[in-house]
């Protein structure tokens, strides 16, 4: 997840404009944190659940933030 993060925010920081980066970065956002739980269900373990889509968001919630501070540093 957190390397979709990465790529996702570096095809936002190529192909959008700079005065839409802080409006692309939190949809991408959604986006994994839909497809995080998407992917939990999908391994069917109960166990542990709640930690693997927790740490999961975590990492893109943490990737994005410095991606966003890049972007706007250099906007």
């Amino acid at each position: 997840m957190w390397l979709l993060a990465v790529a996702g925010a570096v095809v936002i920081g190529v192909v959008t404009p700079p005065t839409e980066y802080l409006t692309w970065l939190p949809i991408l956002l959604a986006g994994l944190v839909i497809l995080s739980f998407f992917i939990q269900l999908g391994i069917q373990r109960k166990e542990g659940f709640v930690f693997r889509a927790m740490m999961s968001i975590t990492g893109a919630v943490v990737v994005l933030a410095v991606a966003t501070a890049i972007l706007v540093a250099i906007a």
